[in-house]
């Protein structure tokens, strides 16, 4: 219990120095323009204009790791997955799946609890058409390295959503765990799946929850519940609730 809560401690903090993070100036006027002229539909609201830290409790089986927040999602609201499309899609099927207390995600003090689970995001700035780069994914990295680094006793699986997220999971796997990457990486695919054993946590590929994926039904609720359902049996949360 005292570990958990230190862990919680240490979260809390690398969480407020994501949200003070301007390590990437394309990504820092971008978001912060976004927060100033803002959508017509929320030009009442206060922007987050910030980066964005992870979501989800220190104890974490399962982690699941995006892309970057949406521009007048999570950098809106200043939770990931948070009052966007893609969020409403991918806490729908957390709560099928006995990993959300709620099926929905509109602001932040919105009552939103995850059981088992964290989210993060490869690149934690909203950016421009929703493309991070590759440079700032390897910029932002530290800040996934020290996340995963302190939920690493408990953590057993990660879904990453998207090739992205897939590709950012390589340099963790050297840098928190000190292992080497296979060669050649692991193909990215939805449903794809990679094991290092007992070393390190199970990898699963899943499409993004993106509307470009939901709405073509390139990605369908069955497909989601399918990936979280083989992410909890692969972390031993069969039983719990």
């Amino acid at each position: 219990m005292l570990a958990r809560a230190a862990r919680a401690g240490d979260l809390a903090e690398v969480d407020g120095a994501v949200a003070d993070c301007f390590a990437c100036p394309r990504l820092v006027a971008w978001r912060e323009e976004v927060a100033a002229v803002r959508r017509a539909a929320f030009r009442d609201q206060e922007y987050w204009g910030r980066p964005v830290p992870g979501f989800g409790v220190a104890d974490a089986r399962i982690a699941i790791l995006g892309l970057a927040p949406a521009a007048h999602g999570g950098n809106r609201t200043g939770r990931i997955f948070t009052g966007d499309r893609s969020g409403d899609v991918l806490f729908a099927a957390l709560h099928r799946a006995g990993l959300a207390n709620q099926p929905t995600s509109v602001a932040a003090d919105d009552g939103l609890a995850l059981r088992h689970t964290r989210i993060a995001a490869a690149v934690r700035c909203a950016p421009p058409d929703n493309k991070p780069t590759p440079a700032e994914r390897d910029t932002c990295a530290p800040w996934l390295h020290r996340e995963i680094d302190l939920i690493r006793p408990t953590l057993r699986v990660v879904v990453t959503l998207g090739a992205f997220a897939w590709a950012a999971w390589w340099p963790v796997l050297r840098r928190v765990y000190g292992l080497r990457p296979p060669t050649p990486r692991p193909a990215f695919g939805h449903g794809a799946h990679w094991s290092g054993g007992e070393a390190a946590p199970q990898l699963l590929g899943c499409y993004h929850v993106s509307q470009q994926n939901t709405f073509t039904g390139r990605l369908t609720p069955t497909m989601l519940d399918e990936v979280f359902a083989r992410a909890r049996h692969l972390a031993g949360l069969e039983d719990s609730h």
